[in-house]
């Protein structure tokens, strides 16, 4: 009979309801707890905002926030700088090169991060100490350094996906106008891949943001990123103020998928294509 709901389907809804809540319940749960005034973050005792007062009172936590910050802005950008002009590069000059460099990038897309991690450590030590190349033993640039290498990868994938899927005429068109290749670049391609730019700048913030491992090896002293700082603090116990950070890091997420989102209303493109840019379509 048209209109009735078979029980499999009522089981199929109920199944993706429990799954969605096993997924963000642990979500609310954090933040919820962020607003504990009790001493350890699994003993819940009243309401408050002294975990979010800790974040600006206690000098490590805003530290170790800080440096999370500006490690993820600056990797960002240079993952987006690099990985454009790879993924335009590949879509654009196809040849028998892309299948060596999309094999690379595969592996380093792959290579388990704490490969990564033991490679990278001594090699910045012999950069900076025994090469006397000092820029290399800023905590700073030994994380940018290690974050940027998989972000990069991520979002040389995601251009390729976007200018692949489209059609180049109107660069040809441009060329054969006898504009130079920086303004068709500037004029036509930049603004055809600019979804895929802005959702692989954010994939590869958020990335930086959630980098553990690499960050554990490469990191000195004085640059502490925020999940090296949680990890530390499982010794002792963990407390309301991670809880409340990691909320201030789930809002600072939803604020950029609404800048991107934004940016992407007002050039014309829709809300969805950032979806179908990260899936390949």
């Amino acid at each position: 009979m048209t209109g009735r709901i078979s029980l499999t389907d009522v089981l199929l809804r109920v199944w993706g309801v429990l799954v969605f809540a096993f997924l963000f319940l642990p979500i609310a749960v954090i933040i919820v707890y962020s607003f504990n005034e009790g001493r350890l973050l699994v003993s819940f005792t009243e309401f408050g905002t002294t975990p979010f007062r800790a974040i600006v009172e206690r000098p490590a936590i805003r530290s170790a926030v800080m440096v999370s910050i500006q490690t993820g802005a600056i990797a960002a950008v240079i993952s987006t700088v690099l990985g454009t002009l790879a993924g335009v590069a590949m879509a654009r000059r196809p040849g028998k090169w892309v299948v060596v460099f999309v094999g690379l990038l595969l592996l380093v897309s792959v290579t388990p991060e704490i490969v990564d991690a033991v490679a990278l450590l001594p090699w910045l030590v012999l950069l900076g100490q025994d090469a006397g190349m000092p820029i290399f033993d800023n905590g700073v640039v030994r994380l940018v350094i290690g974050h940027s290498l998989f972000a990069t990868a991520v979002v040389s994938y995601i251009v390729r996906a976007r200018l692949v899927g489209l059609d180049a005429q109107l660069e040809e068109a441009s060329a054969d106008l006898y504009a130079t290749p920086l303004r068709t670049f500037r004029r036509i391609t930049l603004p055809l891949a600019m979804p895929a730019v802005l959702a692989g700048g954010l994939l590869a913030f958020t990335l930086s943001l959630d980098n553990t491992i690499i960050s554990a090896f490469v990191q000195v002293s004085g640059t502490t990123p925020w999940p090296v700082y949680v990890l530390s603090a499982l010794r002792s116990g963990l407390r309301p103020e991670i809880a409340a950070v990691s909320t201030l890091m789930l809002l600072l997420t939803l604020v950029s998928l609404t800048l991107v989102w934004l940016v992407l209303r007002r050039a014309g493109d829709s809300s969805t294509q950032i979806a179908k840019t990260m899936t390949g379509n």
